[in-house]
């Protein structure tokens, strides 16, 4: 099976996630795509995230409706910094004879040179690259652009950020994450 890796920090897991995994999933005729909430990114400061299990969670509610997306606990266990080339090795033991494509965006392949492992990555998986807004592919200058493949999404400009700004500012969140998600940010008062 072909199996998309989509990990990230999910705070909170939004609209623009799930419609970025499906457009990358039909697109490549994946099986299956195993989103990963980090535990703890190694580029955002320390306690700058809710709790791991609370993002956990909210992305377990956020692909609860969609047969084909998975959720997968292996950095939340792991605890610590949240490396991409551990988390890949690990799968590569758990899912033996299945082909593994990573899903990043545009700025995260800006920074992939600082990534760990980064030549390791790139011998255990397929990585496919999605615009982010105001990362132009055309100003990203190092070796690996040359080796992932870029697959066009819809442009869908919904941000954690935007989404936690909102939430302080006592605005509404509906319509940028599932019906699920909002209950469960409020009935634990995340973000406030």
């Amino acid at each position: 099976m072909n199996i998309g890796i989509f990990g990230g920090t999910f705070d909170p897991p939004h609209l623009g996630h799930l419609i970025v995994a499906e457009s990358v999933q039909e697109q490549l005729g994946l099986g299956m795509v195993l989103f990963i909430p980090t535990y703890s990114p190694p580029h955002k400061a320390d306690g700058a995230v809710a709790a791991p299990s609370h993002r956990l969670k909210m992305v377990q509610l956020a692909v609860a409706d969609n047969a084909s997306f998975k959720v997968s606990d292996i950095e939340v266990r792991r605890g610590g910094k949240s490396y991409t080339a551990d988390t890949l090795r690990s799968l590569h033991a758990l899912y033996r004879g299945d082909n593994l494509t990573l899903i990043i965006g545009s700025d995260n392949l800006r920074i992939f040179p600082s990534w760990k492992d980064p030549e390791e990555i790139l011998r255990m998986c397929q990585v496919v690259v999605i615009d982010r807004p105001g990362i132009r592919r055309s100003v990203i200058e190092h070796p690996y652009v040359q080796k992932v493949r870029f697959v066009q999404v819809p442009n869908i400009e919904i941000s954690g950020s935007d989404i936690r700004q909102r939430i302080q500012a006592g605005q509404s969140i509906r319509y940028l994450v599932t019906g699920s998600v909002r209950a469960y940010i409020e009935e634990h008062h995340l973000y406030g």
